[in-house]
């Protein structure tokens, strides 16, 4: 394998506080769109992006839900500690932990550590006419991340438990804690499964109104799963951003989904960087099929595996590859995690032709992907945003990009 190498300072760009959207606009459609088409840069509203992409495009969308993950608890003297749940750890599997009653180990991030050195942190509350205590200790500590043990007396699972105590986990770059706004607007309208801490945000814009009109035109719609990360707004710490060790996000995409992705080839508009992300994984589940036999699902997707794939095996050839793998062994949906890391060094999209996305912060591991996607024109891109009002990140505007 050739050594890599990614100068980070070379996606850098100046972002003034003020350009940050610290709040979603009235109407989720009402945003502004850049669209990049073959080097040209426009403008329009977002409820036109029908108007923008090719005809008959299959948008595809991640059907992740953030839930509220941040619970902040209190030690018997009073000193308070916030802990944000990343990922289940006991059972390890979304769909379990959340319907989980009673108990689980959850890995998470702690603020105020040091307030809790030992012993237990709870919060008591009323739930159906009775005093309840979800309670929870520390039963393994790590670096970043500690194995945090639950255990509550109400009758309610885990999810349950975290829809009534918990808050949503929004970007920390937004410097300010979540109201009410945020558990409906950071939240796309077409979420459906838990496991996010952070949206899926390029989906923030749609309604079901434009979701319907779209359909009425021809367009169609397909989802995939992506439970997104906190990893997702780790910064890229070392100048050489080859050595910045991607997060592991668990996805899931159905056969009816490889179906229509495979009928619909050339027309494939990703909504968000997750579903980009997910919809290139699937090259490297079919190469792990066409040469072992397997997919191998239980083994996360390599930062880098993706690249040594030759670069004349197609998308058609890699949906194929698993539909016929998921056929012959009678799997509606496959399950899978992924690290992959999409940079501008020869990275190639075979699934993906067309990529709604906002507008990403300097120096991230998403600014990469956007450079990978429409090379060195990411400048001009964002020059272009910056000098023309547009609003940036989670609650900012949003771009429609087709080199």
């Amino acid at each position: 394998m050739a050594e890599r190498h990614i100068n980070i300072n070379d996606f850098d760009y100046p972002l003034p506080d003020e350009r940050i959207a610290k709040f979603p606009l009235e109407r989720r459609d009402g945003s502004k769109l850049l669209v990049y088409r073959k080097g040209d840069i426009s403008e329009r509203h977002f409820a036109d992006i029908g108007d923008v992409v090719p005809e008959r495009s299959l948008f595809v969308f991640n059907n992740t839900k953030v839930v509220r993950a941040r619970l902040v608890m209190h030690k018997p003297s009073g000193a308070r500690v916030e802990v944000f749940c990343l990922e289940p750890h006991l059972p390890a599997d979304y769909e379990r932990a959340f319907a989980v009653r009673g108990g689980c180990e959850w890995s998470c991030i702690v603020g105020n550590l040091k307030k809790w050195k030992e012993g237990e942190v709870q919060i008591p509350f009323a739930y159906d006419g009775a005093d309840c205590v979800l309670r929870a200790e520390i039963v393994e500590r790590g670096g970043r991340e500690h194995i945090v043990r639950f255990c509550w007396d109400a009758d309610m699972t885990f999810g349950q438990l975290l829809e009534y105590l918990g808050r949503i986990p929004i970007p920390p770059y937004l410097n300010r804690e979540s109201e009410e706004i945020d558990n409906t607007r950071y939240q796309t309208v077409y979420s459906k499964f838990e496991g996010s801490v952070a949206a899926p945000t390029a989906g923030l814009h749609f309604t079901d109104d434009l979701i319907a009109s779209l359909r009425q035109r021809g367009f169609g719609f397909d989802e995939v799963t992506l439970h997104v990360g906190a990893g997702t707004f780790l910064p890229v710490k070392d100048d050489d951003a080859a050595r910045h060790p991607m997060h592991t996000e668990h996805f899931d995409v159905t056969l009816a989904a490889l179906r229509t992705l495979l009928a619909n080839g050339g027309r494939v508009v990703a909504v968000g960087t997750t579903s980009v992300r997910t919809l290139e994984s699937l090259p490297v589940l079919a190469w792990r099929i066409r040469f072992t036999g397997s997919p191998r699902e239980d083994e996360p997707i390599g930062q880098w595996e993706a690249y040594d794939i030759p670069a004349d095996y197609t998308g058609g050839e890699a949906l194929r590859e698993i539909v016929g793998y998921m056929e012959a062994h009678g799997l509606e949906r496959l399950k899978a995690a992924t690290r992959i890391m999409i940079t501008p060094l020869g990275f190639r999209f075979r699934i993906v032709n067309c990529i709604v996305t906002n507008f990403h912060q300097p120096k991230s591991t998403l600014l990469l992907l956007v450079s990978a996607f429409v090379g060195d024109d990411w400048h001009r891109i964002y020059d272009y945003a910056l000098s023309h009002d547009f609003r940036f990140l989670s609650y900012g505007d949003s771009s429609v990009l087709m080199p």
